[in-house]
């Protein structure tokens, strides 16, 4: 493949693939988790053997996917709308133009897509993208085509992906497919099916790879890293049958880590989302161990009530999550800490909310994502709980919510100044083009004037002032690991 760079997105070089000889063009759009983003990358090195290069312009595709999102409703929108844009282009300019739906979201509403609202050409599930060529000729012949089964085994561990939009330095690796954690407000275990993981080998020669193309930084991916066990194939759950020699050599998320990390010992290793209930001590131990596993983890927690976590079915407890958060800060004191929460969920009282409030405030998270419950379809908290926290009492707990967290990470980055930090550079500024951004091992976001830096370094930085969000400082050097 050829490397293409593209100027269009504000400012940014982006590195497309490119194979020679492909005529088709696939424009493909992703939205929702970081899973999400990396499955567009299979999808891509699938289609490119089937002729199609990707293109950054809707106008010209042959074939336009998008890859969705069922987490919220409001995500779900936003692909509606989407849906309306491709089709407005198909109806009015390129009437030969294919639309593909990929993704939960594809999962979740299946032939409503094709039969009843007839907004689409295919439908594919997560775990179906190999049968995009066989889907690609049906729709070429004039049928609608589908697949949304869920697959016990399949993880991509055999498609090397095309790097989408890609800054030639950051790339994601997914290690694990699916999710056995039942929490009642979530549809990923029925869009993506059962916890399975990918072969070790397979993943430590995708990093390999990156490596000798350049790359600095991967993120290790899956719905829960923590649970990864690869013991010659199979199901999580069936690991119980396995032989006492699959056991005995059986690699769990530490080893897993361990192996990436001595395998590229300047590559810097990431991972994401970890779930309290799986995130064990010897994982903390070994990010403790490798420089280049990166400081930082991100810990979902939805709520600081006991009683609304069993609502959840959440399988951790308020003290369990605070005690989990005390060996992270005792094993690894720089390591910052990021949080998802759900305000608002079924029966939570004022109470509830507050001890969600305190949790905050005895972590004092680095940053976190945070969002009013919104029902999802199928689950197990539509089904059974009554969504009555009222909105604007939702709205309002939101808001002071919000308002704590960036307090918090206030707090966090001031805690840098006037000190040096590693930063490896990505981009350009947003805000300056004289300037680089990059992320620290911490993941925070570190501003510094270009001088004669480029992409891809790993840059000594010192801090001089910061946001909430965001570190300024000027360089001193380039950091050993170059």
């Amino acid at each position: 493949m050829e490397k293409i760079i593209d100027e269009n997105k504000q400012g940014e070089s982006l590195v497309l693939e490119q194979k020679q000889g492909n005529k088709r063009k696939l424009f493909i759009e992703s939205y929702g988790c970081a899973m999400n983003f990396s499955d567009s990358e299979i999808v891509a090195s699938i289609l490119a053997d089937q002729g199609f290069n990707t293109t950054q312009n809707l106008e010209d595709a042959d074939l336009v996917l998008v890859n969705t999102c069922s987490i919220r409703d409001k995500a779900e929108q936003t692909i509606r709308k989407r849906l309306e844009k491709y089709n407005a282009v198909k109806r009015d300019s390129n009437p030969k133009m294919k639309v593909g739906v990929l993704g939960c979201m594809a999962e979740r509403l299946k032939t409503k897509f094709l039969e009843e609202e007839k907004i689409v050409d295919l439908v594919v599930g997560p775990d179906a993208y190999k049968d995009l060529p066989n889907l690609l000729a049906e729709v070429e012949e004039g049928r609608d085509a589908i697949n949304v089964i869920l697959s016990k085994d399949e993880t991509y561990g055999d498609i090397s992906p095309v790097r989408l939009n890609s800054n030639g330095v950051t790339a994601f690796v997914s290690i694990t497919r699916g999710c056995d954690n039942m929490c009642t407000f979530c549809v990923v275990p029925f869009t993506r099916g059962r916890e399975r993981s990918r072969e070790p080998q397979s993943i430590l020669e995708e990093i390999n790879d990156l490596w000798n193309r350049g790359f600095k930084e991967v993120t290790l991916l899956g719905q829960n890293v923590d649970s990864y066990l690869w013991y010659g194939g199979g199901l999580k759950k069936d690991f119980d049958k396995a032989t006492d020699l699959q056991k005995a050599t059986a690699v769990n998320f530490s080893n897993l880590l361990e192996l990436c990390a001595t395998a590229q010992p300047k590559m810097r290793i990431r991972f994401s989302t970890s779930n309290p209930q799986d995130l064990t001590l010897d994982v903390i131990e070994t990010m403790a161990r490798h420089q280049n596993i990166c400081n930082h983890i991100h810990l979902p927690v939805q709520s600081g009530s006991n009683r609304i976590l069993k609502e959840m079915n959440r399988l951790h407890t308020r003290e369990e999550y605070m005690a989990l958060i005390d060996n992270i800060r005792r094993i690894i004191p720089n390591c910052a800490i990021s949080q998802d929460m759900i305000v608002g969920f079924p029966s939570e009282t004022e109470a509830d909310f507050q001890d969600t409030i305190s949790l905050m405030e005895y972590v004092k998270y680095d940053f976190g994502y945070m969002f009013t419950y919104s029902e999802r379809p199928g689950t197990l908290a539509e089904r059974k709980l009554e969504d009555d926290v009222p909105e604007e009492t939702k709205k309002r707990r939101l808001t002071e919510m919000v308002d704590l967290q960036q307090e918090h990470s206030g707090f966090r980055t001031r805690q840098n100044l006037n000190t040096i930090v590693e930063v490896l550079i990505e981009k350009e500024s947003k805000k300056s083009t004289t300037h680089w951004s990059g992320r620290t091992p911490q993941n925070l976001v570190t501003v510094f004037p270009k001088e004669h830096y480029k992409i891809g370094d790993f840059v000594k930085v010192k801090i001089t002032d910061c946001t909430s969000a965001t570190l300024i400082g000027e360089a001193i050097g380039l950091s050993e690991n170059n």
